[in-house]
């Protein structure tokens, strides 16, 4: 009966060791995509209510149209202005489409306002059906 056991509990072991390194995606870059930093008023009304309603806290979120794939990073209420946010690396993987920002903040001579700020970004891309991993 132990040595049943014992088997058992072997056996699913390996089965989960198995699997989980079968469920490993690959970040590998295929290719770097093209894209575009969009301004407000080039977005669409319904993705713009949506990007305000949710600035105050972090932001990650796709929308898509017809054509195009939006991708929105937001980085939350700052508590003065001066920030900004560079896009490090967006690329096509293996199954998915990979995408790191950084959040730059105000030189230290920069003149800022202490008032709370929201920095976020959107960039627009030819539309894709990979999903989108934010690093």
């Amino acid at each position: 009966m132990k040595r049943l056991f014992f088997v058992f509990c072997v056996a699913g072991f390996l089965l989960c060791l198995c699997s989980c390194s079968l469920q490993k995606e690959s970040s590998d870059k295929v290719q770097d995509l093209e894209f575009t930093v969009v301004d407000n008023k080039e977005l669409p009304e319904e993705l713009l209510k949506e990007i305000d309603q949710k600035k105050t806290g972090e932001m990650k979120n796709t929308f898509t149209t017809e054509e195009y794939l939006y991708i929105v990073v937001g980085y939350g209420e700052q508590k003065t202005s001066g920030y900004s946010i560079a896009v490090e690396e967006f690329y096509l993987g293996k199954n998915a489409i990979y995408i790191n920002t950084s959040l730059i903040g105000p030189s230290k001579d920069e003149k800022v306002n202490n008032a709370p700020t929201y920095p976020y970004i959107v960039i627009k891309t030819q539309k894709r059906t990979e999903p989108v991993v934010f690093q």
